[in-house]
């Protein structure tokens, strides 16, 4: 590695790739290791040092910094996620930012030797870059350019052979669409902050690797244990299903459909991501599958809001479990002797909202058009279509003309607005590229914002109207999250002020990473006046650093934060590394 420095878990080079000169510059991942982790925390150093005050997302100055973690391809559980940071597209105002990725590009990355890249400068022409071992080239994108993302992933695989891993931008990216993702295999993106724009500013259409050889953790004995104990006991297979029913509570159709569960990243003891198949393609006549999560079930129907069970924000010594249990409907079984039992699965059902009726072929359209095109769906899904729904029955568009008489329970309303948006078109398709936030104050945020939606009821308290504005905007130019969502505060007002003040205090939605997590017990000492506890404060700052730990080492939102098992990022670091770390460090 250089200078008799030995790095177990990391593979000792980050490279500087300049678009610009096509020029190529090795650092030394001991410049930074073992004091910045890896990850987030290396990208934040990066970044700190390197870009001044005042860069935006498109300027040439902008870096995408791209990191893994020690725990990468070392086989620990979660371990393969990887991290982009930069100045965000999709923020507003446009600020630094981080996305999370998973699938399998990071592991291979480290393969190739790198544990990282720092992307700066922009391509005089349409390029991808490519990444063999030791070998960093850029070749030409034009015969990429304007291809759908699978497309590009197959596309890349032919020339470059089918153990080839990808990171690709589609037509979202390309045209500068401000929630833009990047997406690598399994349909894994980084969204949220709208790097795919930030891609297509810098003329960079994708990123291949292709790797040779290995990562070495310190205690393979140790990694061993981790796979048995992290996430215990869900370690089993996953079989195709046959189901009858696809949806949550009021959002449920009776259907005949196959679904997997498969992991998202490389070594990986979990399958949380939903595999869909044989599901309706938005441009082909044959069907197609995809890989989902969490939103992706509104997007089929969306008459209810999401139910609530206390258990997914406060948990006891008995009953606490992974998150993606609850997703997967593999729930372990509860432990009736808590005291705390009846509280902790005490389900609440989420609010009425008549957004649109179930419907699989359509939502398959909405999920097909945001994979290929490669757009953030929560943008789609909970803001754009509900925007659309409510404002329409609030006669906030009669004056509006998007080319199509809005209908967001048609197929083809679903494929008429994505399509102007991805590609600009006309008057309003320009401006909602802009995403949501912007396009709002563009039209006018009076209106096109604030207006009251009078079509959501309670289902707590029969009968009550939940007044609510037509945009779901909640901080930095994002959606709402189901944990943060401040007018149901008459359900979990502790659960939604943690979760909407760790959003505030972030720099885009922390939610998809940094669920509030915290013990029954403290909330038994927050409940009764959650607006002025310390110990909601202290729970707050654990999950943000928790967070901030887990986009480092690298861990995920299933896995932790572990209440039970505080140490847990500590032991995945000195499998991985043998620098041995205390919690508090």
């Amino acid at each position: 590695m250089g200078n008799d420095v030995k790095l177990y878990g990391y593979v000792g080079k980050i490279a500087r790739i300049n678009l610009t000169d096509k020029s190529v510059e090795i650092i030394p991942t001991s410049k930074y290791v073992p004091k910045y982790i890896g990850g987030r925390c290396i990208c934040n150093k990066i970044f700190w040092d390197e870009v001044k005050p005042g860069v935006k997302a498109f300027d040439l100055e902008n870096k995408l910094i791209y990191m893994t973690g020690p725990t990468t391809a070392t086989g620990i559980p979660t371990g393969g996620r990887t991290v982009f940071t930069g100045i965000a597209a999709n923020n507003l105002p446009e600020q630094y930012a981080w996305s999370g990725i998973g699938g399998w590009f990071g592991a291979e990355l480290k393969f190739a030797g790198y544990d990282g890249f720092i992307l700066e400068g922009r391509a005089s022409e349409l390029t991808y870059i490519c990444i063999e071992d030791d070998k960093i080239t850029f070749r030409s994108a034009r015969n990429l350019w304007g291809k759908k993302v699978h497309d590009t992933q197959a596309k890349l695989e032919e020339w470059h052979g089918s153990k080839t891993k990808s990171m690709v931008i589609g037509p979202a990216g390309e045209n500068l669409m401000r929630n833009a993702s990047v997406t690598t295999s399994n349909d894994n993106v980084a969204a949220k902050a709208g790097f795919g724009a930030v891609f297509g500013s810098k003329n960079l259409k994708a990123i291949t690797c292709k790797g040779t050889g290995v990562v070495i953790p310190y205690d393979i004995p140790k990694v061993l244990e981790l796979r048995r104990k992290m996430g215990d006991p869900y370690m089993c297979p996953s079989p195709l299903v046959q189901e009858s029913s696809h949806g949550m509570d009021g959002n449920t159709m009776e259907v005949n459909w196959t679904r997997g569960q498969v992991a998202c990243s490389h070594g990986c003891n979990q399958h949380c991501n939903r595999l869909m198949i044989d599901m309706k393609s938005a441009f082909k006549e044959e069907r197609v599958n995809h890989v989902e999560k969490c939103v992706s079930i509104f997007a089929f129907g969306f008459q209810e809001d999401c139910s609530w069970l206390p258990i997914q924000n406060w948990e006891t010594k008995q009953n606490h479990f992974l998150p993606c249990k609850m997703l997967s409907m593999e729930m372990p079984e509860p432990d009736p002797s808590d005291p705390h039992f009846q509280d902790l699965f005490k389900q609440v059902r989420g609010d009425k909202v008549d957004f649109w009726k179930p419907d699989l072929d359509k939502g398959s359209v909405m999920m097909d058009m945001c994979n290929e095109y490669g757009i953030d769906k929560w943008d789609v899904i909970v803001w754009l279509f509900p925007w659309l729904a409510m404002g329409k029955k609030e006669g906030v568009f009669d004056d509006v003309d998007f080319g199509m008489e809005i209908d967001v329970e048609s197929e083809e309303f679903v494929k008429h607005m994505l399509d102007i948006i991805t590609y600009r078109k006309g008057y309003y398709g320009n401006i909602l590229a802009e995403g949501m936030a912007r396009a709002i104050r563009i039209l006018g945020k009076e209106k096109f914002g604030d207006t009251i939606y009078h079509g959501r009821y309670s289902q707590v308290v029969p009968g009550l109207r939940l007044d609510i504005p037509i945009s779901l905007e909640t901080a930095w130019g994002h959606s709402y999250h189901w944990q943060g969502r401040g007018f149901e505060g008459t359900i979990n007002k502790s659960g939604w002020l943690a979760s909407s003040l760790m959003l505030m205090t972030s720099t885009r939605d922390t939610n998809t990473v940094a669920h509030y997590h915290d013990t029954y017990q403290n909330y038994l000492k927050i409940k009764d006046d959650p607006c002025h506890s310390q110990v909601l404060i202290d729970g707050i700052i654990m999950n943000e650093n928790k967070a901030e730990l887990k986009d480092s080492v690298t861990c995920c939102e299933w896995q932790s934060v572990n209440l039970f098992w505080t140490d847990m990022e500590v032991q995945m670091f000195e499998a991985a590394t043998g620098y041995s770390l205390s919690e508090q460090d």
